[in-house]
């Protein structure tokens, strides 16, 4: 019988020949880290409870912590950012996995990335609607597959073969997402063309986001990303946003960085968002941290992209760059503490 693919049965993580960079100033490397978001947009606090605050900062923080052990015990990066998305996916509170948005008709279609910094390795699926944790079908592909990507039927078929967990789409059903959907709907029978409405001001902007992601190095100096999503509410004819798509939505290379996106997809597709960051690091010998200010508070928002990103470069050092109101995120260094935060301000915890 095959042996079940599940977040605890991976193959070891080799290494691979990491490819040469710019000369860069000196900087103190942390052995190991990782950084985790949830998503970005319009994040009101004012509108939000404590209790709600709460709920969202112990998840963030059961996330990040599930990824550091990995690393700590001295697993891979891979396997970190694994354990981490999977927690997220499993949460209700997230567009990712349990808490995906509904797609116009009501259903879910949902999308997942991974990839590994040392050999460029990748894997991303598309619009599945019945596997429970798409992350681990993304790393299926990478690994178990000559592909990249794979989409719809096919992806769940390999994902029936591959053992992984399935579940009815309406696993992914919440509250919460279905009065969103309600009010998207509404929104469009006044303005039905959706790609002037989403940027027009009777349209809600985390209606366009909502991703789950982390980013790690390991004790190997090796990074590795992973993103996931539910897509946008009220998404038609089988679209694809940025999550799966390498380069857009996620993107690692132990020679310069390892990103992580949330936003509205589109821009983060045509600006290429992860890999020109990178690029900007490898090319450019800018720090990681200016790199994803530049994308992020610059190109992107004279655009109108709206979104964030979470970024480590081959030093461990952590960045978190958005241009909405608040973005849920969680990082977490070698022998520090946690620190979560979903605004602007950061809280520490043991």
């Amino acid at each position: 019988m095959r042996r079940l693919f599940s977040a605890s049965h991976f193959k070891p993580l080799t290494l691979g020949l990491l490819v040469a960079g710019l000369a860069m100033p000196a900087v103190a490397k942390t052995d190991f880290a990782i950084v985790i978001h949830g998503g970005a947009g319009t994040i009101n606090k004012a509108s939000m409870t404590p209790a709600q605050q709460a709920d969202y900062e112990r998840t963030l923080k059961a996330a990040v912590d599930a990824g550091y052990v990995v690393l700590e015990q001295g697993g891979s990066s891979l396997d970190a950012i694994t354990k981490a998305v999977l927690v997220l996916e499993d949460s209700p509170l997230f567009n990712a996995g349990k808490g995906a948005v509904y797609t116009y008709d009501g259903g879910h279609e949902l999308d997942a990335s991974i990839m590994r910094g040392d050999t460029l390795e990748a894997g991303a699926v598309a619009g599945v609607t019945n596997v429970k944790n798409p992350v681990l079908l993304a790393r299926a592909v990478m690994e178990k597959s000559e592909h990249v990507m794979l989409a719809g039927k096919g992806a769940e078929q390999f994902a029936k073969e591959q053992q992984l967990e399935l579940v009815a789409n309406s696993y992914f059903d919440t509250e919460f997402r279905l009065k969103a959907l309600q009010k998207a709907l509404e929104s469009m029978k006044k303005q039905p063309h959706q790609a002037s409405l989403r940027l027009s001001p009777n349209w809600q902007p985390e209606w366009n986001m909502g991703t789950v992601g982390a980013v790690a190095l390991d004790k190997q100096g090796n990074l590795a990303a992973a993103t996931s999503t539910g897509g946008m509410t009220a998404k038609r004819y089988g679209r694809i946003g940025d999550a799966p798509i390498i380069g857009a939505g996620n993107f690692a290379d132990n020679s310069s960085c390892a990103v992580s996106a949330t936003g509205h997809g589109e821009f983060f597709i045509r600006y290429r968002v992860a890999a020109d960051i990178c690029a900007r690091v490898k090319y450019g010998g800018i720090s990681a941290a200016e790199a994803a200010d530049q994308v992020i508070q610059q190109e992107l928002k004279k655009v109108g992209g709206t979104g964030g990103v979470i970024v480590m470069d081959k030093q461990g050092n952590i960045s978190w760059p958005f241009n909405t109101e608040g973005m849920y995120r969680a990082k977490r260094s070698a022998g520090q503490v946690a620190e979560v935060a979903i605004f602007q301000e950061v809280t520490k915890s043991e």
